[in-house]
C-alpha cells in the first residue's frame, strides 16, 4: 500500500506554545481536529484516505503529545486551542478549508467558528457536542463530581496522582474497560489503536488534561449553532456512550445547513469503528459542497 508522503513541522504559538503539526497530499485543505487526550492516530484512516485528493493537515493540541510544553498552562483553554488553529492556518498560509473535529473538536471548531467563520469551507462533527455532555455519561451522573474529587486530589499532591493516572490509563484493563463504555467498539475496532491511545494518554501530563476537562464542562457553543452559514455534517455513533445521542440530533435541529448520519453500532470513535463507511459519507458530503448541492 503505497502512502502519501508527508511533511512536518512545528511553530510557535501565540503564547511561544510549540504546536507540531503534519501535511499530507493535494488539493482543497481539509484539517482534522482530535479531541481531549486523543492523539493523531485517531484520524489515521481519513488521513489515508483522504491525502489522495485533499490536502490534509492534522496536529497536536496544546499540551498533547509533541506539542509541548505548554508555555502558560493558564491558556489551556477553549480559545487558546482555537487560537492555535488560527495560528496554524496563517503559518501554513490556508485562507479557507474544510474542517472536521472529533468530541471535543467540534466545540473547537465552533469556537474558532465564531472567531473566523471566513476560514471555512465547511464541517465535518463525529460524536461532538456544543455544550457540556457530561451529565448521564455512561447513563450515570457521577463523572462530574468524580472529577472534582480528583481535581482536589491531584492539587494536594500532584506527582502522586501523575504516577497513578499512568499505571491506571496505560494497562490491558483499563482499555477493555473504556471500550465497554462506549469509547470504542472492541467487535470492530482494531486493539492496537485502543491500545496506542491508552498510551498517548498514558504520557500525557494530568493537569493539562484536568485544565482542558474542566473547559469542556464550562465551554457552551449553543449560540454558535444558529449562526453557522456554511454546511455541516454531522456523524454519530448508535452505541456511543460518551456523547449522549441527543447532542447530534441538536446539532441537526439548530444548524441549517446540516446532514445527519447515524452509524449503526458506532462508539464514541466511529471513525476508528467504521472507516470505510465513514470516509464515503465524509467525501459524498465534500463534493456535495464543491457542486453547491448543500
Amino acid at each position: 500500500m503505497q502512502t502519501t508522503p508527508k511533511t512536518t513541522g512545528s511553530f510557535e504559538s501565540f503564547d511561544g506554545t510549540p504546536i507540531y503539526y503534519e501535511v499530507r497530499g493535494e488539493g482543497e485543505p481539509l484539517v482534522l481536529v482530535y479531541g481531549i487526550a486523543c492523539l493523531l492516530n485517531h484520524w489515521h484512516h481519513q488521513i489515508e484516505y483522504f491525502s489522495k485528493k485533499y490536502q490534509v493537515i492534522s496536529f497536536d493540541l496544546r499540551g498533547h503529545q509533541k506539542s509541548c510544553p505548554v508555555a502558560d498552562v493558564s491558556q489551556l483553554t477553549v480559545e487558546a486551542l482555537s487560537k492555535d488553529i488560527i495560528g496554524l492556518m496563517a503559518h501554513l498560509n490556508i485562507r479557507k478549508a474544510h474542517f472536521a473535529g472529533h468530541s471535543f473538536g467540534a466545540p473547537l471548531l465552533l469556537d474558532l467558528y465564531e472567531k473566523k467563520p471566513e476560514l471555512f469551507l465547511s464541517m465535518v462533527f463525529i460524536n461532538g457536542f456544543a455544550k457540556n455532555p457530561i451529565k448521564g455519561m455512561f447513563g450515570l451522573d457521577v463523572v462530574e463530581p468524580f472529577f472534582y474529587f480528583v481535581k482536589s486530589q491531584y492539587e494536594n499532591q500532584p506527582d502522586v496522582w501523575n504516577t497513578l493516572w499512568k499505571l491506571a490509563v496505560d494497562n490491558p484493563m483499563s482499555m477493555y474497560i473504556a471500550a465497554l463504555a462506549g469509547g470504542f467498539n472492541l467487535k470492530v475496532t482494531h486493539f492496537k489503536d485502543i491500545e496506542v491511545y491508552a498510551r498517548g494518554v498514558a504520557r500525557m501530563n494530568l493537569e493539562v488534561f484536568l485544565r482542558l476537562f474542566e473547559e469542556l464542562m464550562k465551554y457552551d457553543g449553543e449560540p454558535v449553532l444558529e449562526k453557522i452559514e456554511v454546511p455541516v455534517l454531522i456523524i454519530s455513533g448508535e452505541k456511543d456512550m460518551v456523547t449522549p445521542i441527543r447532542f447530534q440530533y441538536h446539532f441537526k435541529e439548530k444548524i441549517k445547513h446540516s446532514e445527519f448520519v447515524l452509524v449503526p453500532y458506532g462508539s464514541h470513535c466511529t471513525q476508528l469503528d467504521f472507516p470505510d463507511y465513514t470516509n464515503l459519507k465524509i467525501e459524498k458530503f465534500l463534493i456535495d459542497v464543491k457542486e453547491n448541492k448543500i
